[in-house]
């Protein structure tokens, strides 16, 4: 094959069944380290798990088809270099991304960025991209890709100023950062038009337990009292009770004051979540689970799982324990992967998952088939109530559908809740899908759901559970 110089965006068909990717700078002594890695990606656009990243601390593929071969200089050029059998690779894999990271510095600093395609069976070069760049800390180089059964190879020159990790947190790694402390809670006024209601001055017994209403809006009824409720922080007891508050005004306005039920939370904790998670959204949205958990169920306890490539159910939440239960469980994946030469993370907490047997994909199927496992296992007298959090990359839409179809005859209603990203698939569109006796999804999506007011949240939360337990009633679910 004749070496050709591309522009960026071009392409070319690679005929050798084994490359050899060859990044290469001028060496400079007051200039960044350069590395070389690769993501092995589906059809999907996103790796499987975190063995389909190659790179300096992670250097050969389990599949043995990608190898980080490492660095070398000769002449005062600098080359890092990634090996790629294409005939190795596995089924489901449709394309490799050739990636650079700059350590020091950005690749402005950087001169002479050369990504060479070569055929090692003779050393012949087959491609030659040289780019530029300027405040990007990380490039997407080139990708090599199949197409009706061929590979070929694009010329991409994208920069991030992200570094590596951001990069590589876009196709579903899992970065590993210490953890950050969740953020406080943001104590949240009622909405405008919602009546300003204060905490009760002293504790009331629970009222006993009532049947929803199906006729006219009735009063909203008290916040009950939870167990454990009184060892709370003043503030979080402080929010949780106006938020408990707020939840009965929701159920009221949807003709269900009183009902109760048992309520599930699901977290998402794939590689996307990251931010979410250190920037304590997702902590937030846990405390603000809990008020509807204390007011639809007294026992002041909470099931719970979190999930990405696989599914983990986490320590039942109660009440009482918020905020330690939020220090110890409220993470994503950890896996050693950014770390050059730093200690390895110290070991779990008593009753802390495994977050990196968890992963980073998405795979909602999986979670929701062990959740109802759960509720076929443990019958309750009352409905339940799961409310699912996930940012989408929603991908497994034909088993999402099948999970779901099933449960219908299930006691159980499925509360998706959006966080800001694109593509939730088939649950965008399960109100209109047909051949259900009850409707038992309900789905809506937020660009920022810190910034939603606490007495819209629970009106959007709570606006199709009541009409369920109707038709789940006439239906004989229930």
């Amino acid at each position: 094959m004749t070496a050709r110089s591309m522009s960026k965006g071009a392409n070319l068909p690679v005929t050798p069944s084994v490359v050899r990717v060859e990044l290469s700078w001028s060496e400079r002594g007051d200039g960044p380290d350069v590395d070389a890695s690769a993501l092995l990606l589906t059809g999907a656009g996103r790796v499987r798990d975190d063995g389909d990243f190659v790179f300096y601390n992670q250097p050969r593929h389990a599949s043995g088809a990608v190898t980080h071969t490492g660095k070398r200089a000769a002449g005062g050029v600098m080359t890092d270099t990634v090996e790629v059998n294409l005939g190795a690779l596995e089924s489901g894999i449709e394309r490799v991304m050739l990636c650079a990271s700059a350590d020091g510095g950005t690749f402005g600093q950087v001169t002479g960025l050369t990504l060479r395609l070569l055929d090692p069976a003779d050393q012949t070069e087959v491609a030659r991209f040289a780019m530029t760049a300027d405040a990007e800390t990380a490039f997407i180089g080139g990708e090599l890709y199949r197409r009706e059964g061929r590979w070929k190879f694009r010329a991409v020159g994208q920069g991030y100023a992200s570094g590596l990790a951001g990069l590589a947190t876009d196709f579903g790694i899992s970065v590993d950062e210490e953890p950050a402390a969740p953020a406080p809670a943001p104590v949240r006024p009622p909405a405008p038009s919602s009546p300003a209601v204060q905490p009760p001055p002293a504790p009331v017994a629970a009222p006993a337990h009532q049947p929803p209403s199906t006729g006219a809006t009735s009063p909203a009824s008290a916040p009950r009292l939870t167990k454990g409720e009184e060892r709370l922080p003043v503030d979080m007891r402080k929010r949780l009770s106006l938020r408990k508050e707020q939840v009965a005004v929701s159920l009221s306005k949807h003709g269900a004051a009183g009902v109760t039920a048992r309520v599930i939370l699901v977290l998402d904790a794939s590689g996307s979540m990251s931010f979410l998670y250190s920037g304590g959204v997702v902590a937030d949205v846990v405390e603000r689970m809990a008020a509807v958990a204390a007011q639809l169920d007294d026992d002041g306890e909470m099931q719970a799982w979190t999930f990405a490539s696989n599914p983990a159910r986490l320590p039942d939440l109660r009440l009482g324990e918020l905020p330690e239960w939020l220090r110890l469980h409220v993470r994503v994946g950890e896996i050693s992967l950014f770390r050059r030469g730093k200690k390895p993370r110290k070991g779990l907490e008593p009753g802390q998952v495994d977050m990196r047997a968890v992963g980073i994909q998405n795979e909602e199927q999986k979670v929701i088939a062990e959740v109802r496992a759960y509720v076929r296992e443990n019958p309750a007298p009352v409905p339940t109530f799961v409310l699912f959090f996930s940012d989408g990359g929603v991908y497994r839409d034909a088993a999402i559908e099948k999970e779901l179809r099933e449960a219908v005859e299930e006691p159980v209603f499925w509360q998706f809740v959006g966080l800001g990203r694109a593509h939730y698939g088939v649950l965008e569109r399960f109100d209109t899908l047909p051949g259900r006796r009850v409707d038992n999804v309900g789905f809506f999506a937020v660009d920022d759901i810190s910034t939603v007011p606490d007495q819209e949240l629970y009106d959007r939360l709570l606006s199709e559970f009541p009409s369920w337990i109707t038709a789940a009633r006439r239906a004989g679910i229930l």
